[in-house]
């Protein structure tokens, strides 16, 4: 169980890290970040995401606010796995945990 919630946390950090990175550079970047090799890169790896936020949100959502919604998504569930990882630490009484 530990491994399974170790593996789900390390996906949702990258894919948060990917997404942290394509918004830093949408500021940086201004208009050219199309062009941004980095940033068609990042896009590639929270593209999985934000494809399935934007199937689950109602259309009232704009396209270019579903980043910003899978992120604060992905952050919300990086948290309760967390929070999971931790009481199941707990349960099992691993050293360390206490």
């Amino acid at each position: 169980m530990l491994m399974f919630l170790n593996l789900v946390q390390v996906v949702l950090y990258v894919a948060l890290l990917g997404l942290l990175g394509q918004g830093l550079l949408f500021i940086l970047a201004g208009a050219k970040r199309e062009t941004n090799f980095f940033y068609k890169l990042l896009q590639v790896v929270g593209k999985p995401f934000v494809f399935l936020v934007r199937k689950i949100t109602p259309r009232q959502v704009a396209d270019h606010q579903v980043p910003i919604v899978t992120f604060f998504l992905l952050l919300i569930l990086y948290a309760v796995v967390t929070f999971e990882k931790v009481n199941h630490c707990i349960a099992v009484n691993m050293v360390g945990c206490k």
